[in-house]
């Protein structure tokens, strides 16, 4: 692959042109990673706003109609909807691992089958997330299994 950087006059608008044969995955990966460099994403914590990046998240989880947002070392409050998340940051290796979670990829040490056709995923920070058998074969899809 090739990339070319040009400087460009004062004021002017930084732009990226792609230029391929075919559009694939990794490419796709790759333009969703720029766009989304300014996304931030905010969590709550009491009256307080916290402003996070999504790559600092490990998951969201719902419980008792609150979503929550994971990080390494705590753990926020969020007003948007588990589905909204999940299709906000599905490009950023996010995904639906149960019902209730939605997990960033990213953050997964290890994995590891359990029953009936389960996973328990290890992450970085050492807590276990299970994901659900109807959402194993998406993981396998995003892990290239």
């Amino acid at each position: 692959m090739k990339i070319t950087i040009e400087n460009i006059p004062e004021g002017s608008e930084p732009e990226i042109i792609v230029r391929c044969n075919e559009i694939d995955e990794s490419l796709l990966q790759l333009i969703y990673s720029i766009k989304s460099s300014s996304k931030k994403l905010i969590g709550l914590t009491g009256l307080q706003m916290n402003i996070i990046n999504p790559k600092d998240v490990f998951y969201f989880e719902a419980v008792d109609n609150k979503v929550f947002i994971y990080c390494k070392e705590k753990v926020y409050e969020s007003r948007l909807r588990l589905y909204e998340l999940e299709t906000e940051y599905e490009n950023l290796g996010f995904f639906r691992a149960s019902k209730s979670t939605v997990l960033n990829i990213s953050k997964i040490k290890s994995l590891n089958p359990v029953f009936y056709g389960k996973f328990e995923a290890l992450l970085l920070n050492g807590e276990k997330v299970y994901i659900s058998r109807q959402y194993v074969p998406i993981l396998k899809k995003k892990l290239n299994l």
